[in-house]
């Protein structure tokens, strides 16, 4: 019933938004680029690798007011401190999603993956310049049919699959004239929260400036990802043994089960801490603090990619090539002998479930193990 309620909901949607934009001309390339609203595609890590859009927004157009779509708080949550951003519109209803954007003025909306909602919301709001996606290389269940009517009235541009999304993100400023290439991430933090972390490192007896801190996530948004836990208490066992590490165990407000059975399994004398509850502001100002996270691909690590924290990215069904983290500070753990990923950034519903699985617990500890000792040597010969 839920399925078919919103079936016909956004076939209103559709119905209602294309009657709109046939009584409007099309893009108004004339319009002004005074108020602008980024719609980011996805959940936290997504929203973390959409901040080189904020920053080339506030490199090019200084002078203009950047809104974000938000759900829930999280996105205000995730970019507070961070300069990128000067408010945000947050609407339960399409109505009030279409009164906030008149109600503020948007005069361009950027949307970085195909939504009918956001797209008809800015047609229906008479948004005069509205830059939406379209797919190319690949697929997405939320490139509907609908959706594609309606690209007809706006500008689009093209979204690969398959490739570095942060930079095929950084696509929707091309239409304004505006050529970015720098995918830099960016997130801050507020005093209080540092202030709070200070006192906890302290609190379990950790000195930044002696030990050497590795944070741990075993959980992940999206479930099929996960690694197991087992095999996690193992990479810190090791941790401790081969460098003497501090071992943090990091979890969301639901993860206390999850992180309580990870330190479980964890044989180290030293054992491991917990950090968990703690809120997205602190969260931020922890990971900040590390040496090393190891995770699987999901939020956190994203956070850590954007302080500069090196990262071992266990990728498991996702193509390693469309957004985990790169550079000299990064390494991603593939499956081996995998012929093609399971999950894609704008493809994670439609998957083989057994062959996901099957990606997940093809990666070993001792592959593990040894992204570890290869990433910490590189580092070592750089500074």
């Amino acid at each position: 019933m839920r399925t078919l309620a919103l079936k016909f909901r956004n076939l209103a949607l559709f119905l209602v938004a294309y009657a709109v934009a046939l009584t409007l001309s099309r893009l108004r390339s004339d319009a002004p680029l005074e108020r602008i609203l980024l719609v980011p595609a996805g959940k936290l890590g997504d929203v973390v690798c959409t901040t080189p859009v904020m920053r080339a927004v506030r490199a090019h157009l200084p002078h203009a007011k950047l809104y974000i779509r938000e759900y829930g708080g999280t996105n205000a949550a995730l970019l507070a401190d961070s300069g990128l951003a000067d408010g945000y519109i947050e609407a339960v209803t399409v109505r009030a999603y279409v009164a906030a954007l008149r109600r503020e003025r948007i005069d361009t909306v950027l949307i970085t993956g195909p939504s009918l909602e956001d797209v008809a919301a800015a047609l229906i709001a008479r948004v005069p310049r509205i830059i939406a996606p379209r797919i190319v290389g690949g697929s997405s269940p939320l490139e509907t049919r609908p959706y594609k009517m309606l690209g007809r009235f706006v500008t689009l541009f093209p979204y690969r699959v398959g490739v570095y999304a942060p930079r095929e993100r950084l696509r929707c400023l091309e239409p304004l004239g505006i050529i970015y290439d720098d995918i830099t991430k960016k997130l801050g933090f507020s005093d209080a929260a540092d202030e709070k972390m200070n006192r906890f490192l302290a609190e379990q007896g950790i000195d930044r400036a002696r030990d050497f801190v590795v944070g741990i996530t075993p959980s992940a948004g999206h479930k099929i990802k996960e690694w197991p836990i087992e095999r996690f208490a193992e990479v810190a066992d090791y941790l401790v043994s081969q460098y003497k590490a501090r071992v943090i165990i990091i979890g969301g407000p639901k993860d206390h089960e999850k992180v309580e059975k990870t330190k479980r399994h964890i044989q180290a004398a030293t054992g491991a801490i917990e950090a968990v509850g703690f809120s997205i502001d602190e969260i931020k100002a922890l990971i900040s603090k590390l040496h090393l996270f190891i995770s699987v691909d999901t939020g956190p690590i994203y956070i850590a990619e954007a302080f500069a924290i090196p990262t071992i990215d266990i990728t498991g069904p996702i193509d390693e090539k469309e957004q985990p983290p790169r550079g000299p500070l990064h390494r991603n753990v593939v499956p081996p002998q995998r012929v093609r990923p399971e999950l894609f950034v704008l493809n994670a519903r439609s998957y083989n479930r057994a062959e996901a699985l099957r990606q997940v617990q093809s990666i070993t500890v001792s592959l593990v193990k040894n992204e570890i000792d290869l990433l910490l040597a590189d580092i070592k010969k750089q500074r």
